[in-house]
């Protein structure tokens, strides 16, 4: 379904029907260059909505080669209905969610 979804997206005929229903939405406002927002949620019945921000080079110190490194970062945002999800479980898919994009190889 996710591939089907996003060739029609990439070929510009998504429809209507094909937007109807999720639970979960992801935000590019990056595309457009912007650094942070906070997406809100406005169809039922989305519980969650992810936005990434603008990728971009930001300098680090980094103690394991004792020097400093451009690492990509961005900044994500997560909204969510207080009435499907609680703070607890949105924080923990927080954490979850950056470790994995840290420790991406």
């Amino acid at each position: 379904e996710v591939q089907r979804l996003t060739t029609k997206a990439r070929d510009n005929k998504l429809e209507k029907s094909d937007l109807e229903g999720g639970t979960f939405t992801i935000s590019n406002h990056g595309v457009s260059g912007s650094l942070i927002a906070t997406p809100i949620i406005i169809n039922q019945p989305q519980s969650a909505i992810l936005g990434i921000g603008k990728l971009e080079n930001r300098v680090k110190w980094s103690s394991e080669t004792q020097s400093m490194l451009a690492i990509p970062c961005c900044y994500v945002t997560l909204t969510i209905d207080h009435r499907a999800l609680d703070g607890y479980q949105a924080n923990q898919y927080m954490m979850a969610f950056v470790e994995f994009l840290e420790n991406y190889d």
